[in-house]
């Protein structure tokens, strides 16, 4: 963890649930922290006065990962803030569950340009900083990307491309950037309202539970302070629900 001491680490969707758990643990750990936020302006400041209460800067930037414009904007925010960016964490997202015949073209749209799009554009845009730093990019993919759920074709095809970006991206940014993705699968975060699928789950997965954010944390942390050389990697933290 020492390796992040002075280091700036810019994470989009950072201002609550599994992107807030990150952002803390990369600010206890010494980064400077840089988070978007879209729209909760409530949690933003709870997550910053914790970011900053761990003796490192924080900054939030309002901004619709959906605009090409706004993901532009908020790396040049960040650049002029840190003065540099070590770490980009693509943790943004957007979960729908629709029936295949019932996906709308909006539906589509939104899903891959927040997903995929918006990860494409903020890599691109941070890579001039990020080699200079030697950094990596961490994508927050998903079980979805490796498996087919069948009201989910928008959403698992999304993360799917994002598993495949990383590995193009690893490749072509390469040796300067490491680019590897952590994809969850079923994690048990505030907010999870369906008791009983998160108890089919568990008994469906060979470790008999749900997983944690804090489970998908400690896969980011390593991923942040791990050896260069390894890069291009989608590491599954699912319990083994991927193998059922």
């Amino acid at each position: 963890m020492s390796d992040l001491k002075g280091k700036t680490v810019f994470i989009t969707g950072g201002a609550r649930r599994l992107g807030r758990a990150i952002a803390l643990v990369m600010a206890q750990a010494g980064a400077n922290v840089a988070f978007t936020f879209r729209s909760s302006a409530k949690e933003t400041g709870q997550t910053l006065k914790q970011i900053e209460a761990a003796g490192v800067r924080g900054l939030a930037i309002e901004c619709d990962l959906r605009r090409a414009e706004d993901a532009a904007m908020s790396v040049e925010n960040v650049l002029n803030h840190f003065g540099q960016i070590d770490v980009l964490i693509n943790n943004a997202g957007v979960f729908q569950t629709a029936g295949f015949e019932d996906i709308t073209v909006e539906q589509w749209d939104e899903v891959f340009a927040v997903n995929v799009r918006a990860p494409f554009l903020l890599s691109q845009r941070c890579a001039p900083a990020l080699r200079k730093a030697r950094g990596r990019i961490i994508n927050l993919g998903s079980l979805g990307g490796e498996k087919p759920w069948a009201t989910h074709a928008h959403y698992c095809s999304s993360k799917a491309a994002l598993h495949m970006l990383t590995q193009v991206m690893a490749k072509a940014l390469a040796p300067d950037i490491a680019v590897n993705c952590v994809a969850p699968g079923m994690i048990a975060a505030e907010g999870t309202k369906d008791s009983a699928l998160l108890e089919r789950l568990a008994l469906r997965t060979p470790m008999k539970t749900n997983g944690t954010p804090q489970d998908v944390v400690s896969a980011v942390m390593y991923f942040a302070a791990a050896p260069h050389f390894i890069t291009g990697q989608v590491l599954t933290v699912d319990g083994g629900l991927g193998l059922t």
